[in-house]
């Protein structure tokens, strides 16, 4: 049985430096949340990602996330794959030191329905 990580929204996945890579569909779907043009939302919100294929968020000066606000995400019902898949389809190495996800054994069909769906 795998183990799924039900996140807790501690942030901690938000604080640890790296990059949030974005496709298309996600900048549209973020810019429209933001009522802003995809032009503005890339001007303002995105910087080319380290290998130069693409774009991924801008971190604040701490390398936290751009849209993180406290203790919140300020997209969270449309945040983008990357963030909704920590830290089961992917992770960092210790994460577990410092992610307050609760691990949970369930079935594969439930863990693949879990990894699916949109995180609310």
């Amino acid at each position: 049985m795998p183990t799924y990580y039900q996140c807790e929204r501690c942030t901690a996945c938000c604080r640890w430096p790296g990059q949030v890579r974005l496709n298309e569909s996600e900048i549209t779907a973020i810019a429209a949340y933001l009522d802003i043009s995809e032009e503005v939302f890339i001007q303002t919100y995105t910087r080319l990602n380290a290998n130069r294929s693409g774009l991924a968020l801008k971190d604040h000066d701490d390398e936290s996330c751009i849209f993180l606000e406290g203790e919140d995400c300020k997209i969270q019902p449309v945040k983008p794959n990357q963030c909704r898949a920590f830290p089961n389809l992917w992770n960092f190495p210790g994460f577990e030191k410092v992610c307050h996800a609760k691990p949970v054994q369930v079935s594969e069909e439930t863990f693949r329905t879990l990894c699916t769906a949109p995180d609310t």
